[in-house]
C-alpha cells in the first residue's frame, strides 16, 4: 500500500468522482491541494477573484451536471468568503464539496492570525462538516463527504490544517461505493390507492409541479390527461414542466400570473408534485391535497395535506396512473388553458418599445433575449427584477436551462453560475441576466471570465436602483430610501477589463445589439438601460397592498416626488 499525502489523497478521491476543476484563490494553507493539481492530468484549479464566486460557479457546474463539483478556500477570510454561495448550494441540493483550509494545526485554539472554526461555521449550510486533524483520518472522511455530497444532494465540507495536508499515511485504492448507483422510493400500494380515491372524486384537480419532476415529464403528462388538470409550476421546476406541455398555464406567486393564480385557487383538489413551494397566501384554504416528494420533511409544511407519498415523483405517477379514472368534464383545464394565452397576449403587448426612447422597458429585452439565445442556451439570472423578466420571458423548449438562486435569494449570483455553467458545457452558450445591483456586488468576476477567456454573455438591467426593494417598500406605503445606485457605464467599464462592452438605451437599437453581442466569440457585457418605474406586478393585489401603493403615492406627492409618479405613470400606463 503507497504512502500518499493527505493532499494526494483528496485529489486522488475527486478524481475517482469525476471532478476536473477546483474553483477557488489560491493561499499557502491550500498548497498542498494546488501543488497536487499542478502536477496532475485531467483536474485543473480555476482561480477566481472571489471565493463567493467559485462557490456560485461550483453550483452552477453541479446543477447542470448532477456530478460533483469542487471550490476551495484558504485558512481564515478564504474559506469564510465561501459561506453565501454554499449556502445557495445546499438550498439548491446541489452536489458540491467545498475545501476549508485551516491554520496551522499546532496553533489552532490560541487566536492565531486569521483563525476560524471552519468546522463549526460550515456546520449549518452542510450534510457533512468534519476536520481532518491527524492524515489517517483522510481516507475515510474524504471519501464520507463525496458520498454525503452525492447521495444527500447538497453540501460536504473537509477542513483541514495546511500542515496536515502535506503529512503522509497509508492510501488504500479509492472506494466510492455509491458512485453511479441510485435508488428510487416507492409508496406502498395502499397508499396510493388512496391517495387515487382522493384525486378520483374531485371535480377541479389541479397540479403544482416543482424540479421534483425533472425525470418525470412523461408521467406528469400522463396525469394531467388523465385528470383534466391544469399544470401550474413553481420557478424551479419552469425548466421541466413547461416544455412541450399543453397543460402548463404558468407560474403562480409573486412572479406568477393570473391562470397559475386562478388555477390553484379555484380548485377543490390540488396534487402537489416535487415542490416545496413556500408561499402559502398562494395555495388554496380549502382544497384537498395529496402531495408527492422523496423527502418527508416537505409533506404538508406549506399547506395542510391529506395524503403524502414519500415517494420520486416519476414512480409515484406510475403507480398512480392505472388507477386514476378518466373524465369527460375538462371546464376547468380549459378556463385555465384561455387564461394562460391572455397572459401570453399581454405580456407580449408589454414587451415592446419605441424607437428614439431614451430607455428600454426591460420586457422588451427579456424578450428579445428569449428569441435571439440558441435553442440549447443556459441562461442565469440574478434575484430580483431579472428573475421576474425570465420567469415570465424565457421559454424552457427540453434544451434550455435556467439557473437561479432561487431558494437562497441571494444577490451577485448571476454572473459567477454563468462562467461555472460554460466551463461545465462549453458547447453550450451562456447568458446571464443581471441586476446592476448584483453584477456590482461582485464585479470582481469579471476579470475571472477575463482572465480565463469564459465566452459567457452578460445582459445588465441597469435601472440605476434595487428595484424590487423598490417595489417592496411602494407595496408596503414607503418611500423608497438607499436603493439608488450611481452606476457606472458598464458597457465602457466590461470593454477596459477586456471584454466586448455595449451600452444601449434606445428601443430602436436594441435588438441589433443584443444580436452582436450573442454572436461575438468571447465574453461579451450588455449595459441595457431600463426604466427604473417599470412595475412587475404579482398576479393578484390584495387590500394591504393596494393601500399600501396608494399611501406610497400620498408620501409621494407631499415630499415633492411628483414627478416620479408621473414617470411611473408613463412608464406602466400610457402604453
Amino acid at each position: 500500500m503507497a504512502n500518499k499525502s493527505v493532499a494526494e489523497i483528496i485529489i486522488d478521491t475527486l478524481q475517482a468522482a469525476g471532478v476536473k476543476r477546483v474553483f477557488g484563490v489560491v493561499g499557502d494553507s491550500l498548497n498542498g491541494i494546488t501543488e497536487t493539481i499542478r502536477a496532475r492530468e485531467g483536474i485543473e484549479f480555476i482561480g477566481v477573484r472571489h471565493e463567493e464566486g467559485g462557490a456560485f460557479a461550483a453550483g452552477a457546474e453541479a446543477y447542470l451536471t448532477g456530478d460533483l463539483a469542487v471550490c476551495a478556500g484558504s485558512c481564515g477570510p478564504g474559506n469564510t468568503h465561501l459561506i453565501n454561495g454554499l449556502f445557495d448550494c445546499h438550498r439548491s441540493r446541489v452536489p458540491v464539496l467545498a475545501l476549508a483550509a485551516q491554520i496551522p494545526s499546532a496553533e489552532i485554539g490560541t487566536g492565531y492570525f486569521q483563525e476560524t472554526h471552519p468546522e463549526r461555521l460550515f456546520q449549518e449550510c452542510s450534510h457533512y462538516c468534519e476536520l481532518i486533524s491527524v492524515p489517517e483520518q483522510a481516507v475515510r472522511t474524504i471519501e464520507s463527504a463525496v458520498t454525503a455530497a452525492l447521495g444527500n444532494r447538497g453540501v460536504a465540507v473537509v477542513v483541514f490544517p495546511g500542515d496536515v495536508a502535506e503529512l503522509k499515511t497509508e492510501a488504500p485504492e479509492v472506494r466510492l461505493p455509491t458512485l453511479g448507483r441510485r435508488s428510487a422510493l416507492h409508496p406502498s400500494e395502499a397508499d396510493i390507492r388512496q391517495a387515487a380515491e382522493l384525486l378520483n372524486a374531485g371535480e377541479k384537480v389541479t397540479i403544482l409541479a416543482g424540479i421534483g419532476c425533472a425525470e418525470a415529464h412523461t408521467e406528469l403528462l400522463q396525469t394531467a390527461a388523465a385528470l383534466h388538470a391544469p399544470v401550474v409550476h413553481a420557478l424551479r421546476g419552469k425548466e421541466f414542466v413547461e416544455p412541450n406541455n399543453p397543460y402548463d398555464v404558468g407560474l403562480t406567486g409573486l412572479l406568477g400570473m393570473p391562470a397559475g393564480y386562478h388555477a390553484l385557487l379555484d380548485a377543490d383538489t390540488v396534487l402537489m408534485l416535487g415542490t416545496d413551494f413556500p408561499y402559502r397566501q398562494f395555495l388554496p384554504d380549502d382544497a384537498r391535497v395529496v402531495q408527492v416528494d422523496n423527502r418527508a420533511e416537505h409533506i404538508g409544511r406549506r399547506t395542510r395535506v391529506e395524503i403524502g407519498l414519500v415517494g420520486d415523483v416519476a414512480a409515484t405517477l406510475r403507480a398512480l396512473l392505472p388507477r386514476l379514472t378518466p373524465r369527460n368534464n375538462s371546464d376547468h383545464l380549459t378556463e385555465a388553458q384561455e387564461r394562460h394565452r391572455a397572459d401570453e397576449e399581454s405580456l407580449a403587448e408589454l414587451a415592446t418599445g419605441e424607437p428614439g426612447d431614451t430607455s428600454l422597458h426591460p420586457q422588451h429585452v427579456a424578450r428579445l433575449l428569449d428569441e435571439l439565445a440558441s435553442e440549447d442556451a443556459v441562461f442565469t439570472c440574478d434575484v430580483g427584477t431579472p428573475t421576474i423578466w425570465a420567469a415570465r420571458y424565457l421559454h424552457m423548449n427540453g434544451r434550455r436551462s435556467l439557473i437561479g438562486s432561487f431558494v437562497h435569494g441571494s444577490m451577485a449570483n448571476a454572473v459567477s453560475q454563468a462562467y461555472g455553467a460554460a466551463l461545465a458545457q462549453p458547447h453550450r452558450q451562456v447568458v446571464a441576466l443581471c441586476g446592476d445591483g448584483g453584477l456590482a456586488m461582485l464585479l470582481s468576476e469579471l476579470l475571472t471570465i477575463r482572465q480565463h477567456k469564459i465566452p459567457v454573455k452578460i445582459i445588465v438591467f441597469n435601472n440605476s436602483s434595487l428595484g424590487f426593494v423598490e417595489l417592496e417598500m411602494k407595496a408596503a406605503g414607503i418611500l423608497e430610501y438607499g436603493t439608488e445606485l450611481d452606476n457606472p457605464d458598464f458597457g465602457a467599464l466590461a470593454q477596459a477589463a477586456g471584454l466586448r462592452g455595449f451600452r444601449v438605451s434606445d428601443p430602436g437599437q436594441l435588438e441589433s445589439v443584443l444580436r452582436e453581442a450573442l454572436a461575438h466569440d468571447g465574453p461579451a457585457l450588455v449595459d441595457a438601460v431600463v426604466k427604473r418605474q417599470e412595475l412587475s406586478m404579482p398576479p393578484s393585489v390584495n387590500a394591504k397592498q393596494a393601500g399600501g401603493f396608494s399611501l406610497y403615492a400620498m408620501k409621494a406627492l407631499m415630499d415633492g416626488r411628483g414627478g416620479e409618479l408621473l414617470e411611473m405613470a408613463k412608464t406602466n400606463l400610457f402604453r
